[in-house]
């Protein structure tokens, strides 16, 4: 799994017991997951359909740095099926594995879309065909 992003856990991120929020984490989440499915279906217009059970294994506290993974699992007609894991950086441990994220494309009239992808596509390859 590749991991995109890092996030440091401030004290506005915290619950009352004094570790990572979940629905923060949450957020988190869903935000990683949107910006990974604009930018391999090149589409801004997309939504969160379904996120898989969420099951926590360990947390973070203030100050620690975590890190937020994306795979995608399968590319659907109108959609994408992402995989995420995020782990605090500092314990090495896994914090939450959400094993189905599904992500679907919209047109402009806000219904899906077939986007036409079929694997994942890195950035520089799509600038090295257009020759930038």
């Amino acid at each position: 799994m590749r991991f995109h992003t890092r996030k440091w856990v401030k004290p506005e991120d915290l619950n009352a017991n004094g570790t990572l929020f979940g629905g923060k984490l949450l957020a988190w989440i869903d935000e990683e997951a949107a910006l990974y499915s604009i930018i391999q279906l090149e589409n801004k217009k997309v939504v969160t359909k379904y996120m898989s059970e969420i099951d926590f294994k360990s947390s973070a506290k203030e100050g620690d740095i975590v890190e937020i993974g994306i795979e995608p699992v399968k590319f659907g007609k109108t959609s994408l099926v992402l995989d995420c894991e995020v782990r605090n950086k500092m314990t090495r441990e896994s914090i939450i594995r959400v094993a189905n994220i599904v992500m679907v494309n919209l047109g402009e009239d806000g219904e899906p879309k077939p986007h036409g992808k079929t694997q994942i596509e890195y950035v520089k390859d799509r600038l090295a065909q257009t020759g930038h």
